[in-house]
Formats: C-alpha cells, sequence, structure tokens
C-alpha cells in the first residue's frame, strides 16, 4: 500500500473533487494527509513542505500570471456592458434572412466572444438568454439550436486571447524547461503563451469554419430544421458597423499586439482591458466623442510602440524619438481622460462594482486553486508519483504516440468532472514533462490539450457548457435535447483533433512565422 500511495491520493482527491468539495481544500488538504501518511509510512520526505513558501512566491511573481485578471475583467466589462448583446443582435438581422442563417450568426458570434472575452462561462449563458429564445421562435429545432449555441460558447476554450491558454501556457512552459532539465540541457528553450496563442489561431479558426459549414449542410439537407427567418425589419450598416468594429478592433489591438511581438500577453491584457473599458464608456455615454478619441489614442499608442523606442530612461535619445515620446504623452493625457470618464460613467451604472467583483471572485478562485495545487504536486512528487506515470506511460506499446493518446483520453475524461484549471494545474504538470521529454512539440500539445478540454466541457452527459445553458435554457428545450443537439457538435471537435494530430503544422506553423522558433 505505502508504494501506492501516489495514485491512491491521486484518485482520492479526484472523488472528492466529482463529490462537490471546494477544488483547492481538497487538493490541499489530500496532499497534507497523504504526506503525513507517506512520512508515517517512511515513503515521503517532508522536507518537500519546505518548498511550498517558494512555489507561492513564484506564483506571486509571475507576470504572465497577471493576464488572468485582466482578461476576466475584458470578458466581464463586455457581457454586463451589453456590448455582446449588440453585437448578437445586429449579426442576427443581418444573416436572419438566410436558411441557417441564425446558426450561423450564432457561430460567428461565438467566436468574437470568444476572441474577446476567452471565458466559456459567460459567453453560453449570454448567448443562451439572447439567442436560443430567438432561434426556437422562428422555428429552429431546440436540439439544433441548443447544440448550436453550446458549441460556439465553448470556442472560448481555444481562440485567443482565453484564460485557458494563460494557463495551460504557463504550466507548459514550466514542464518543458523541466523536462529540458532532466535531459541534461541546462540552457533549455523556452516557450511562451504568446507561441501558444499563435498556435491556437489556425485551428480555432478552422474549428468555426467546421461549424458553419455543418450549420449550412443541415439548413440544405434538413430544411425544417433551420428556416430563414422572417424579418419585420433589417440591420443597417451604421448600426452593424457600431456593433461589429468595436470587437474586431479590440480584438486586433490585443492579439496583433502579441503576434507583431510589440507587447507581451500580460500587456496585451491591459490593452484588452483598458479597451473593454472605453467601449462600456462609449456604450453607456451613446457614442460621446470623447471615448472615441480615447480608443484611438489607444491604438496610437500600441503602433508607436512597435515603430518608435519611446523608452525615457536612456543615455542618448534622439530629437526623433523626442517628438514621438511627446505625442504618447499627449495620447496618454487623451486616454487618461477617456478612460475617468468611462469609469465614471461605469461606476454610475452600477456596472463597474458587477464587474470588479466578478472579476475578483474568479480571480480569487484561479490562485488559490493554484496554491492548493502546488501543494498537491509536491507531495504527489514526493511520494514517487512522476516516476510511476512515466513507467506507465513508458512502457506503452506505440511509444510517444500512445502516450499522447492516453494522456488526451485521461483529460478528456477527467473534464466531465473537473474543471479545466484543476486538470492544467493538477494533470498537466505530471503528465507534461514526460511527454515533452518524448520529443512532442510543446505548442501542439498545448493545443491539442486546449481542444481536448474544449470537447470535454461539450460532451454529455457532464460538459460544463451544457449545465450552463440547461440553467438559462426555457422549459420548452428538455435536456434530452440539449445533449442531442451537442452531440454532432461533439464529433466535429474529435475531428479537429484527429485532424491536427495527422496535421501538427496546423499549431506550428504560425508561431514558426511569427516568432521564428
Amino acid at each position: 500500500m505505502a508504494e501506492a500511495l501516489d495514485l491512491i491520493m491521486f484518485a482520492v482527491a479526484c472523488l472528492f473533487l466529482m463529490a462537490g468539495f471546494p477544488v483547492a481544500f481538497t487538493l490541499a488538504g489530500a496532499a497534507l494527509i497523504f504526506g503525513l501518511l507517506g512520512h508515517w509510512f517512511d515513503v515521503f520526505d517532508t522536507s518537500f513542505f519546505y518548498a511550498l513558501p517558494q512555489r507561492i512566491f513564484g506564483t506571486m511573481t509571475n507576470e504572465v500570471l497577471i493576464a488572468v485578471p485582466l482578461f476576466v475583467f475584458m470578458g466581464t466589462m463586455l457581457e454586463r456592458a451589453r456590448i455582446a448583446e449588440d453585437l448578437l443582435e445586429n449579426m442576427s438581422l443581418l444573416f436572419g434572412r438566410l436558411r441557417g442563417g441564425l446558426g450561423v450568426s450564432v457561430s460567428i458570434v461565438g467566436a468574437l466572444l470568444a476572441a474577446s472575452t476567452g471565458i466559456v462561462g459567460a459567453t453560453v449563458v449570454t448567448m443562451g438568454l439572447l439567442s436560443l429564445p430567438t432561434m426556437l421562435k422562428r422555428g429552429y429545432d431546440p436540439a439544433l439550436a441548443a447544440g448550436s449555441i453550446a458549441a460556439a460558447g465553448t470556442l472560448g476554450q481555444i481562440i485567443p486571447p482565453s484564460i485557458v491558454l494563460v494557463l495551460l501556457g504557463d504550466v507548459i512552459a514550466n514542464a518543458y524547461q523541466k523536462a529540458q532539465l532532466e535531459q541534461g540541457i541546462f540552457s533549455p528553450d523556452t516557450v511562451s503563451v504568446g507561441e501558444l496563442f499563435a498556435g491556437s489561431l489556425l485551428p480555432g479558426l478552422v474549428l468555426v469554419g467546421f461549424y458553419i459549414a455543418y450549420q449550412i449542410f443541415i439548413a440544405y439537407t434538413q430544411p425544417e430544421k433551420s428556416p430563414p427567418a422572417e424579418l419585420t425589419e433589417g440591420v443597417s450598416l451604421p448600426a452593424l458597423l457600431r456593433a461589429l468594429l468595436p470587437p474586431i478592433l479590440l480584438i486586433i489591438a490585443v492579439l496583433g499586439s502579441i503576434l507583431g511581438g510589440i507587447a507581451t500577453p500580460t500587456e496585451a491584457a491591459s490593452v484588452g482591458a483598458i479597451g473593454t473599458i472605453l467601449l462600456a464608456g462609449e456604450k453607456l455615454t451613446n457614442g460621446h466623442m470623447l471615448m472615441r478619441l480615447g480608443a484611438a489614442s489607444l491604438i496610437g499608442l500600441v503602433v508607436l510602440t512597435g515603430l518608435m523606442d519611446l523608452r525615457v530612461n536612456r543615455d542618448t535619445i534622439a530629437a526623433f524619438d523626442y517628438l514621438g515620446i511627446a505625442v504618447a504623452l499627449g495620447l496618454c493625457a487623451l486616454l487618461a481622460a477617456a478612460l475617468v470618464t468611462s469609469l465614471n460613467m461605469a461606476r454610475a451604472d452600477n456596472v463597474l462594482r458587477n464587474v470588479v467583483r466578478a472579476t475578483t471572485h474568479t480571480t480569487s478562485m484561479v490562485f488559490v486553486i493554484l496554491i492548493g495545487a502546488a501543494l498537491f504536486s509536491l507531495v504527489f512528487r514526493g511520494l514517487g508519483g512522476d516516476e510511476t506515470i512515466q513507467a506507465l506511460l513508458e512502457d506503452l506499446p506505440g511509444g510517444k504516440w500512445a502516450a499522447v493518446a492516453v494522456v488526451m483520453l485521461i483529460m478528456f475524461l477527467l473534464g466531465f468532472f473537473l474543471d479545466f484549471i484543476e486538470i492544467i494545474f493538477v494533470v498537466v504538470p505530471i503528465v507534461g514533462p514526460i511527454l515533452l521529454a518524448m520529443d512532442v512539440d510543446p505548442v501542439w500539445l498545448g493545443v491539442m490539450m486546449a481542444i481536448n478540454l474544449q470537447t470535454s466541457f461539450l460532451t454529455p452527459p457532464f460538459g460544463f457548457a451544457l449545465f450552463y445553458l440547461r440553467g438559462v435554457a426555457p422549459d420548452s428545450v428538455s435536456t434530452g435535447q440539449i445533449y442531442r443537439g451537442a452531440i454532432p457538435f461533439v464529433v466535429i471537435q474529435l475531428f479537429m483533433l484527429a485532424l491536427l494530430a495527422f496535421f501538427p503544422q496546423l499549431a506550428t506553423w504560425l508561431p514558426e512565422v511569427v516568432f521564428g522558433d
């Protein structure tokens, strides 16, 4: 029994998590109990506990993880300021008259919201409240409507910027360095969150294309399931541009600054957070010119940073750089004025309070879980869990491909019961170094894991996206209809996973082009 304490601890932690116990306390509690048991059986050195403060300090000083609250704030502000609602309504008016048009608009808006928010729950709930009643009223099959919304909502897992990719990128980076150090490489290569963003972009867009193709296929083969809507009004070009352009410009500013090498993901997240504040202010003030000037100033600062060296703590500054710094200061002043006005409007409308509370709640949950997972991984390693898992994976017939397949299957099954945060913080640090030591590409592995988690989020009967949708769906839509509607999209995502396995270039080509790896 003493030799199997590592696997028993993992199984016990999973059982308590499935039973609904708080994640952070379950992980930390299981680690403490089994650490003491291991010490009792003389198979665990309690000095492993001494490394926990250093782990916590490393988390506190990790600049990559600062992106988490910023992206959460960004998504929550877009949701609470009803920007997503405007986008959905206008896209529905644009495509609604086409056969299957509402389903296509849901897929497109889901992709845009995913790239703007990166939060699955917020996207599914928002579209469930707004789109599902409209689709049912227009005669859509309830199963198809529910499946379309749940699947579009899960795009927040894979399309950057995504909270999943930020957390997964940090864990993959640590696992990659550990794998190289264990191989005797003492100047290890690194992999960044930006590379994972670039790697997931093409697979995410291909997946959106598959969703749209499926909607069109159903519309023409089973027209009774997705009829064209008989709309009494059309969408005007100014209204469409007003709803569509701000999120697209925000996405370009965030992703463009990362892929262009102008900003790190954390810096880009701050650009996104500021941009959403300005978008909220523009909506709350009905298009006040100061908000638009502030948005133009933000874009100008991003462009100026990419073109010039704006640092002031240099020994010599050229005259042209002085001009750039002066222009940047002017843009900062204009941006600050717009931000103050926008924040004041959001505070008066009670939006800011709700957004800050939701952001604090989500961020606190993530970091408390991270601390519990750090203690869990320390005890698991101290009990010899790394060696046990490594031996199991290396002994599989089929080499690294069999090991990757087994890990994907385990993560897929765990995704029925555990949230992505627990899987990323508990499972990936254990299996990541082992797989990466087998010469698996870290970016490809990260994207595969992200799509795998996205698929488990959608798979009946335990997919979290289905639970989110069930909570806001009308009583006329049964749980069985939600499950049936999700199954074709699960098949699409599994096909995407297989496609990525056979063509890794889908995930590795863009990072190589952008970052030159």
